[in-house]
């Protein structure tokens, strides 16, 4: 039976690959295959790849309307963390009374605002298609989308024995956290609104603050 350190030691590890795949994934983006395949001539990485998959799927607004319901169901999920965070920091009048795992996840949140936040200002990839409503182009890596719902929905299931005693429920849910995150990258990429490498940055970024949420949240 493995111990406590040897499964932290590989999740750290775990987390560290993700994040170097990431790194990886945005040289090969600015610097591989670049060619001016994008909206009003913008330059995109990899771009036989991510154009032959673009044109392969092609716009489909049935699966991007799918994937929207899941991004508010993701906030909504956000939400309810949040309101019971603020419930107990009233009630407890301390915030290291706060459920642990209620801070974790709120450093969590945080940490995904502030990687949306850079990567809005830090453009690595434009959209392949400018949506309706916006003037202009815009940033697409990683997909904002991706990261959110992989990753609220992939660390809810850590925490939901916290909060639902019903093992049977538990199972129930974790099932459909795993649905949602299987058809919001599927999704993404079938809906046309991403370029292929933007998906799958946005999984190799999910996948890192998995595992590192994991971690710290064991350990304390």
């Amino acid at each position: 039976m493995e111990t406590n350190d040897n499964v932290e030691k590989k999740g750290n590890m775990f987390a560290r690959i993700m994040f170097g795949a990431f790194l990886v994934l945005i040289f090969l983006v600015k610097r591989v295959d670049v060619a001016a395949i994008g909206p009003e001539d913008t330059s995109i990485g990899l771009s036989h790849i991510n154009g032959f998959i673009h044109e392969f799927f092609g716009i489909n607004m049935v699966w991007y309307k799918l994937t929207e319901l899941f991004g508010v169901l993701a906030i909504l999920v956000v939400a309810v963390f949040a309101c019971l965070g603020v419930i107990q920091l009233i009630k407890r009048k301390s915030i290291v009374k706060v459920d642990k795992e209620i801070l974790c996840l709120g450093g969590l949140y945080a940490v995904v605002l502030v990687t949306y936040a850079f990567f809005e200002k830090v453009i690595v990839n434009y959209r392949p298609i400018i949506e309706e409503g916006a003037e202009h182009v815009e940033a697409s890596f990683p997909s904002s989308h991706t990261m959110l719902i992989v990753t609220i929905f992939g660390t809810l299931m850590y925490v939901l024995p916290k909060y639902i005693k019903n093992e049977n429920v538990v199972k129930i849910c974790k099932i459909v956290c795993l649905v949602i995150v299987a058809l919001t990258v599927v999704g993404r990429l079938v809906c046309g609104v991403h370029w292929f490498t933007d998906i799958l940055g946005g999984c190799l970024i999910s996948l890192c603050y998995i595992s590192l949420f994991s971690n710290v949240y064991n350990r304390l």
